[in-house]
């Protein structure tokens, strides 16, 4: 049975952080390979038109041949669920052992996802520690332990593990008030991306 990560995110851009946690993913827990995602309405989140950030993730991919982007989210209508985007991806990846990338500030909340009951038990979450959320790695595993036992309460059992990344205070708002001041992004993000970026005037008005 293949073994694969899903790596779901508004990617607002994507930066070189999130290659690094995929990275990080694919050999610590030796992953077939890594289905990039990005999301087409986020449920909390304004962000630029689906079809800049699908085609950034697309350059800033391109040159590793165990990443891959998926399209699952580009005809579905409505917020973008994850409980869909697993049950979609399923269907064209038989006998997979799913995996799933995200945040230690996102899997805080997973308690509350939608269909979680369905969701959490269906794959071994990968959680990638942020400076942003101001925790260190024996903080980020308390928050984790703390987030199995809220679902314990709802008698979800989940299995998680932290990535073994660097603290790196990188993120994507970061990158978008940047663009909006102006500012350079060289090196912040693939080259590629950053002439995106330049080319399509994104980020201009980012609040």
């Amino acid at each position: 049975m293949r073994q694969v990560a899903i790596f779901g995110g508004t990617f607002d851009p994507v930066h070189w952080v999130h290659l690094f946690v995929a990275e990080t993913a694919l050999h610590q827990v030796a992953l077939a390979q890594v289905i990039w995602v990005p999301s087409l309405n986020p449920p909390h989140k304004q962000a630029a038109l689906f079809e800049h950030r699908l085609e950034m993730v697309r350059l800033a991919v391109a040159d590793n041949p165990a990443f891959a982007v998926s399209l699952v989210e580009a005809n579905r209508r409505g917020t973008s669920y994850a409980i869909n985007t697993l049950i979609d991806l399923s269907a064209f990846y038989p006998n997979t052992a799913w995996y799933w990338i995200v945040g230690l500030d996102t899997f805080q909340t997973l308690p509350r996802w939608h269909q979680v009951d369905e969701l959490a038990p269906l794959c071994h979450w990968l959680v990638a520690p942020r400076l942003p959320s101001g925790a260190t790695i024996a903080e980020s595993e308390f928050i984790c332990k703390q987030v199995a036992q809220k679902l314990a309460k709802q008698s979800l059992s989940i299995r998680w593990e932290l990535l073994h990344t660097p603290l790196v205070g990188l993120s994507s708002s970061m990158i978008r008030n940047l663009c909006r001041d102006r500012q350079s992004i060289r090196y912040l993000v693939p080259e590629p991306v950053r002439i995106y970026i330049a080319n399509h005037n994104l980020y201009q008005n980012s609040a």
